[in-house]
């Protein structure tokens, strides 16, 4: 049986570590956005921020945005990427 680091990996379909009641969201009314995980990962992280995948892993590898590596893949604390969105102010186009 291979190790699990709970809080690390999101609850989802893909993740076996946990039970499937943890991986169903609750119900909601129709037209609610459900809740993101506590921890994201880049997919679920470019549907939060609505913006590509492509950027996220720029900004990531750059450390311009909030995030850590396990194993060979990205994941992102929610509350991490809340705060960092308000306390970085937009950077200009070039």
């Amino acid at each position: 049986e291979r190790a699990t680091f709970s809080g690390l990996l999101p609850a989802t379909a893909k993740n076996p570590h946990y039970p499937a009641a943890m991986a169903t969201p609750a119900p909601r009314q129709s037209g609610e956005i459900p809740d993101p995980p506590q921890v994201m990962t880049i997919d679920e992280l470019a549907a939060y921020l609505q913006v590509a995948k492509s950027t996220l892993y720029k900004l990531a590898q750059e450390g311009k945005v909030p995030g850590q590596k396990v194993g060979k893949h990205w994941r992102f604390h929610r509350d991490a990427i809340d705060e960092w969105l308000k306390t970085n102010p937009k950077e200009p186009r070039r």
